[in-house]
């Protein structure tokens, strides 16, 4: 997985964080861009992917949170995920 820049726009990957409730895909890619609030980016990545978000997992955002639309309640296979948008906006979906 890259850390460096974001998939090509023009393979139709859209960041899950940016998806509107409803939406179903399939993972492409996680990019964690940076540290997030300390915590450095190969922790993320691997707690994302131990939580299922593999490439070429199904997904679907079920909710969104009151405040800001945070957090995100998304099924991953046959799990439900609860994940903040910082988070979802490091998974790459299609």
């Amino acid at each position: 997985m890259n850390n460096d820049h974001k998939p090509n726009a023009g393979n139709g990957a859209i960041c899950l964080g940016e998806t509107p409730r409803g939406f179903r895909g399939l993972i492409e890619t996680i990019t964690v861009a940076g540290d997030h609030n300390g915590v450095p980016a190969a922790e993320i990545e691997r707690r994302l992917l131990e939580l299922g978000f593999v490439e070429g997992a199904r997904v679907e955002v079920l909710h969104e949170g009151p405040i800001a639309g945070d957090p995100i309640a998304v099924r991953v296979d046959n799990n439900t995920i609860a994940l903040r948008r910082r988070e979802a906006m490091s998974i790459f979906v299609a």
